[in-house]
């Protein structure tokens, strides 16, 4: 297609002619985000390394602008793509300003002399990045956070049309995870550049990418939106998952139900169940659920969590087989919890296990003091 910068035709990637993955065809756009998402060892870094040249392909074609990758000159290669790797680099007695001006050297020749228009370009790129203020510190001295950034600044004072980066937000907590990314896409946006990186955190993943491409089992299992790669147990599946799962409707990972017969019965509905189901998982007691529609927010967590759960069909009344199967099972749990503060109209029917338990003395107080 017209806008992709890269693309790659029957890739081979590897190590010493022996190939790791095979049959590797897929574009990235400029505009766009591509992350690569895949399990420990599956060669989500050994493609990276081939997409920049540290590692020559096995096989197949690499193009960059039409051009096959293998015949441009270093200096082309070094103008037209970016990379930011795995590991924290620790360039001795350069401040960030120094570091972020080592992307300008593939347009200073030899002496690497920066002119004005590459100063300007160092403090514009700075600026982008909000690295400003860190101009003449240390680069051994900043927080991990601050070095990502710094290291963009580089990568983007280099005017790419490809940037790589391998597991960018790796050292970062969870709010310099989003800034980062954040930022990373407005100016992939901004600038029309083609971004490539792999990321460990699906949930970002799910959230940030424009193409998401799965790498498992020596091949590219799937590439394609995040919407059609993060469905139903895909993901699980992808990473071998044994003990638990990948919601994909939450974008997170759910622990692995407590098998047994129920202990406990959790009333839930409209999310107030959630938090009761994870901490019954965490304390490896078995429960019963319900009775949900399956068009519940707390329907995906119930379905991964209780031992055994009661639904009716998405929207419909709480009501017949699945209401008595659920109060059979309710008047043998030791506890019932109530996790919704009201009943409505559709889940109403559910006021039958609450009554059963209140006579029965196995409701929880502080479920029964929100029910007159």
């Amino acid at each position: 297609m017209e806008d992709a910068f890269l693309q790659t035709e029957g890739l081979s990637v590897g190590y010493g002619g022996v190939p790791v993955i095979t049959g590797i065809d897929f574009a990235a756009h400029s505009g766009k985000v591509l992350t690569l998402i895949g399990p420990n060892g599956a060669g989500k870094s050994t493609i990276l390394k081939t997409l920049i040249r540290q590692l020559s392909p096995v096989g197949g074609t690499v193009y960059l602008g039409g051009r096959d990758m293998a015949a441009m000159p270093a200096l082309d290669m070094a103008r037209s793509t970016a990379a930011v790797l795995t590991g924290r680099p620790a360039p001795e007695l350069m401040s960030c300003g120094d570091v972020v001006a080592t992307g300008r050297y593939p347009y200073t020749g030899r002496l690497g002399i920066l002119s004005a228009e590459d100063r300007r370009i160092v403090a514009e790129s700075m600026e982008l990045v909000q690295v400003s203020e860190l101009r003449d510190r240390d680069f051994e001295r900043i927080s991990d956070g601050q070095r990502q950034r710094v290291l963009l600044a580089r990568a983007i004072c280099q005017e790419p049309k490809l940037l790589i980066m391998d597991e960018p937000t790796s050292f970062l907590d969870i709010r310099h995870k989003l800034d980062f990314l954040h930022l990373l896409r407005r100016l992939v946006r901004e600038k029309g550049i083609a971004a490539v990186l792999s990321l460990h955190e699906l949930d970002l993943a799910q959230r940030f990418a424009d193409t998401v491409l799965c790498v498992s089992g020596g091949r590219v299992d799937r590439v394609g939106t995040p919407e059609e790669i993060f469905q139903g147990d895909y993901v699980a599946r992808l990473y071998g998952v044994e003990h638990g799962g990948y919601d994909a409707l939450f974008g997170g990972v759910e622990c692995e139900k407590v098998a047994g017969t129920p202990e406990v019965f959790v009333i839930g509905g409209g999310g107030g169940g959630i938090p009761v189901y994870r901490k019954l998982q965490r304390e490896r007691v078995p429960f019963a659920a319900g009775v949900l529609q399956r068009s519940d927010l707390d329907y995906p967590v119930a379905s991964a969590l209780a031992a055994e759960l009661f639904t009716v069909p998405p929207f419909a009344p709480v009501e017949g087989p699945a209401l008595d199967a659920a109060l059979a099972r309710a008047s043998r749990c030791s506890r019932v919890v109530c996790a919704v503060p009201a009943f409505g109209p559709l889940n109403e029917g559910n006021r039958a296990i609450l009554d059963d338990a209140r006579r029965r003395g196995v409701l929880e107080e502080n479920a029964a003091q929100r029910f007159p």
